[in-house]
């Protein structure tokens, strides 16, 4: 019976494919100090070096590891494969909670996976606000949500889907809208259309502060598409998180988007639960799903 664990592999692939323990610790969610853990035990077990680490390099794989690195990836598969199938009759309740402007994009990728593989399952999806889901989740409400990284209580645990930068949004005939990417600075006379709603306007405010700017707001709204719509009819530029597919408006008017530079820590959309509850196995099965699949989450890799 082999002595190392799923996760142990999981965390080895991670690091080497990152390339960096920080960086695989990053892209698992867990702390560096976890995944530096499980590689030393990982060796102690094979009884082998598989990486050379050294400060502020990262880490590179020595020959045992880079073997390794080829075999496991089939092995985590089949891991994969036999929880679905173990999986495969499940059955019951099941509450989604998801922040409203990420559902659209995200939600029903996960409606459908859910329906093809488990369609006993009764999954339920409850839309709503960054303040709001949290709460929810702590007091027993929802199984998961889906929300971004900011300013969340203590007692949940999580995992990434993906990052999303935030970047400008402008009227398809205004002035920078040729560019590819636009400074804060560039931007700070311009009229502003806000969407005020937690977390994007934090995010938003957090922006200009670091760049020591007051935008001038000339709007405020709560409505992420309103905002887009009114971006679409000139009444100025927004600065948002979620990115649709498409750069048209609810009234097919175009719209143009600009990376912000310099570049500015993104927002990281997330997975949650309480950490006080134990997932059923309805959401254990969605959370491991969610997570093998992030890329396809991630609106920027559709299209």
């Amino acid at each position: 019976m082999p002595r190392y664990t799923l996760r142990q592999l999981e965390y080895f692939a991670a690091v080497a494919e990152a390339k960096s323990i920080s960086s695989a610790a990053a892209a698992l969610h867990v702390t560096p100090t976890a995944v530096a853990s499980a590689l030393t035990e990982l060796e102690r077990i094979l009884n082998s070096q598989l990486v050379v680490r050294r400060k502020a390099h990262g880490i590179t794989l020595t020959p045992t590891g880079q073997y390794l690195r080829t075999r496991i990836a089939a092995l985590l598969r089949e891991a994969d494969e036999l929880e679905l199938a173990a999986a495969a009759e499940l059955a019951g309740p099941l509450v989604l909670g998801c922040y409203s402007t990420v559902a659209p994009t995200i939600v029903p990728i996960l409606m459908k996976w859910v329906r093809d593989h488990h369609p006993r399952v009764d999954l339920s999806v409850v839309t709503g606000n960054q303040a709001e889901l949290p709460q929810r989740l702590l007091a027993g409400g929802l199984d998961l949500a889906i929300g971004y990284d900011i300013a969340l209580p203590d007692g949940l645990d999580s995992v990434l889907l993906y990052s999303a930068p935030p970047y400008a949004l402008l009227p398809a005939g205004h002035r920078l809208a040729h560019r590819e990417t636009v400074s804060v600075t560039e931007l700070a006379d311009e009229p502003m259309i806000m969407l005020d709603l937690p977390p994007a306007a934090q995010h938003t405010r957090m922006l200009f502060e670091r760049a020591g700017i007051e935008p001038r707001v000339e709007q405020r709204t709560t409505d992420f598409e309103l905002t887009r719509s009114l971006v679409a009819r000139g009444f100025g530029y927004s600065v948002l998180i979620q990115r649709p597919a498409v750069n048209r408006s609810y009234e097919d008017l175009p719209v143009a988007l600009c990376e912000i530079t310099p570049a500015i820590p993104a927002a990281h959309v997330l997975m949650m639960w309480s950490r006080e509850v134990r997932l059923n196995d309805r959401a254990a099965a969605l959370a491991a799903f969610a997570t093998r699949n992030a890329e396809q989450l991630d609106p920027r890799r559709h299209g």
